[in-house]
């Protein structure tokens, strides 16, 4: 039986543990925007187990869409667009905080994946969080390690989509190994089975091109004794289902039963001729492709057998909404093993999250930050705003900022990394207006300054790295215009920092916002 969700929250500076809440009957929404299908998922929590109460499952092959330069062209937007439609009826009565839309390799690697995400958002109601290979690979092992009997040993879950496929190991619950492959079902498919035709040579190419894909991170797994390994989404379970159904093995995957199967599949000569009765007409397209990349997964990896899964990345996405609810989030841990890596200075972290809270609670209405997720980030940009200082004090700020765009960051989807990035580099010295790569909602753009703004007044006022809050701090906002009102006899007291605000002044005004001092 699945296990119940354990919440991991902050109490000063350490992770405490509890239970989720056993009932909700607010129902979860995920939606997974996979490269060669589509994914909704709502479900009830209760009891530490998922109730489904609705699925839907759409082939969009949106990998089929990326142009020779890693566009995503009209008609395949239009596939996707079409397929949303319906989706976002479903989600209409579905609360904010209980729906993630996921979006992963494909759109991970399309060049204008802004264009097509803003079509999206408005059918859907909600904006797209477009993930990291490894946190794929995270929410895949979330999803199925809660969804199958709980073991406490060494385990592998195998998930072959699309576009990538992810190896995601752990103990228990907990993901310790995580890896996202640049190979999937739909472009081995159209590579080395073009036009259908199954070949001798073509699964040889295939297979081959799976041993190099593969050869970097085989160190990683090999070594291992699992206890179990499992595969999940669709390919790992057209594959069991075929085999059960040619009599080859009841759903256990095994090597051999995977020769057999390619064997079958070489005699038919062509996707039009796969004909089984459990998987999807659909599905046969790319079927040839994702059985060659198993069979050199599970050989590379020295895997015996490999069990079926019925959870994947969409579970995944509702035990992790469940989590954040509960305050069981990925990303308290994430900043947590953050500050630890680059020896953070958590007084000082403290310090500089205290006071931007305090700023932030006094301007969220003017700047509408109300929004909860601005005052994570803006807490989590305080935690971190001091990384770089372990590479270099010269320009530390951009190299923590480099650092949080570029790590991999369980829990965190591209548009916060972006943001934190942002935020952590330009929270001293000079400001520059923010400038969207295309990852940001455009929505998120003026809030960017803002909470920039906020943390270089918190990291100013902290520059002794003692708690001195002033006398009478209180801040105002309206638009690019701030008002701060501080004690005359403080500021007399403290003429350092009297100079830091007259030059963050001349900062502010740099990129059209004014700040007035007003002592009193």
């Amino acid at each position: 039986m699945p296990q119940p969700v354990k919440v991991l929250r902050y109490q000063g500076n350490e992770i405490i543990s509890s239970e989720a809440p056993e009932h909700d009957s607010e129902p979860f929404a995920a939606v997974d925007l996979g490269s060669n299908s589509f994914h909704l998922l709502v479900a009830r929590y209760s009891q530490g187990q998922l109730k489904v109460i609705d699925r839907i499952r759409e082939m969009v092959r949106l990998a089929a869409g990326l142009d020779a330069q890693d566009f995503l062209d009209e008609s395949g937007q239009a596939r996707a667009l079409e397929c949303l439609a319906r989706f976002g009826e479903r989600l209409r009565d579905i609360p904010p905080d209980r729906l993630r839309v996921v979006g992963t390799n494909t759109l991970r690697k399309a060049k204008n994946p802004a264009e097509f995400a803003g079509r999206a958002e408005a059918l859907l109601g909600h904006e797209i969080d477009i993930i990291s290979g490894v946190e794929e690979a995270r929410l895949i092992y979330v999803g199925a390690s809660r969804t199958m009997p709980a073991i406490d040993g060494d385990q592998l879950f195998i998930d072959i989509g699309g576009g990538s496929t992810e190896l995601a190991a752990g103990r228990g619950i907990q993901p310790l190994i995580l890896e996202s492959l640049n190979m999937g079902c739909v472009a081995m498919s159209r590579r080395h089975f073009s036009g259908g035709e199954i070949t001798t040579a073509g699964f040889a190419n295939a297979r081959k091109a799976a041993r190099l894909e593969l050869r970097p991170v085989v160190h990683h797994f090999r070594s291992q004794c699992w206890e179990r390994v499992a595969g999940a989404s669709g390919t790992i379970r057209a594959a069991g289902s075929a085999l059960q159904e040619l009599g080859i093995s009841d759903e256990i995957i095994t090597v051999a039963a995977l020769e057999e199967l390619i064997s079958v599949m070489l005699a038919r000569g062509h996707t039009d001729e796969l004909k089984f009765s459990l998987i999807s007409a659909e599905r046969m397209p790319v079927f040839p492709g994702g059985i060659a990349i198993l069979v050199e997964v599970m050989q590379a990896l020295a895997i015996e057998k490999v069990a079926v899964s019925q959870g994947a990345l969409r579970e995944g996405i509702l035990f992790d909404l469940i989590g954040r609810s509960s305050e069981e989030d990925a990303r308290v841990r994430t900043v947590r093993a953050m500050e630890q890596r680059y020896h953070v200075d958590e007084e000082q972290a403290d310090r500089v999250e205290l006071t931007a809270v305090t700023l932030l609670e006094q301007v969220a209405n003017s700047w509408r930050l109300g929004n909860p997720v601005f005052r994570q980030m803006l807490i989590w940009a305080a935690r971190l705003h001091e990384i770089g200082l372990d590479i270099a004090h010269a320009h530390y700020n951009r190299h923590g900022a480099y650092l949080l765009e570029h790590s991999d960051m369980p829990g965190f989807n591209r548009n916060e990394q972006q943001l934190l990035a942002f935020i952590v580099s330009v929270h001293r010295r000079r400001l520059v207006n923010f400038k969207s790569s295309g990852a940001l909602p455009t929505s998120w753009h003026e809030r960017a300054m803002y909470l920039a703004v906020v943390l270089r007044l918190a990291v100013l006022f902290n520059r002794s790295r003692t708690y001195e809050f002033p006398d009478l701090l209180s801040l105002s906002a309206s638009d690019h215009a701030l008002k701060l009102s501080l004690s005359s006899g403080w500021l007399e007291s403290n003429p350092l920092t009297l100079a830091d605000l007259e030059q963050e002044q001349a900062y502010l005004k740099s990129v059209d916002y004014d700040l007035q001092l007003i002592m009193v």
